[in-house]
């Protein structure tokens, strides 16, 4: 399997354990402890992290995987993210160096 195959697969088990499952002790374990996100809002740090997705709005909402698509170190996914009040459409950005999610990026809006 290619270095962005096994990346892509990282990064989607994280997601759809926070998203999806609402698993974030499995979340948790795919993030380096250093964890960096440049999100406003959201802290960074695995710990921190975490706790912050657990507690927001968004950890309620209904969430669809859309898309991904990777390129070596970088996988992009397009979420859904559905809660009876809003919809928002997400594309996350993360980097994946030797096998933990490191550093995160993303973009929102409402559908």
């Amino acid at each position: 399997m290619s270095e962005t195959a096994k990346n892509r697969m990282i990064v989607l088990d994280c997601l759809e354990n926070l998203f999806v499952h609402k698993d974030f002790d499995a979340a948790k374990a795919a993030l380096h402890p250093d964890f960096v996100t440049h999100s406003p809002g959201l802290p960074s740090g695995r710990e921190a992290f975490t706790e912050a997705v657990k507690n927001s709005p968004l950890a309620g909402a209904d969430a669809e995987i859309k898309q991904v698509a990777a390129d070596g170190d970088l996988v992009m996914v397009h979420l859904r993210l559905r809660r009876p009040e809003s919809e928002l459409a997400v594309v996350d950005i993360l980097r994946v160096e030797n096998g933990l999610l490191v550093e995160h990026w993303d973009v929102k809006q409402p559908v």
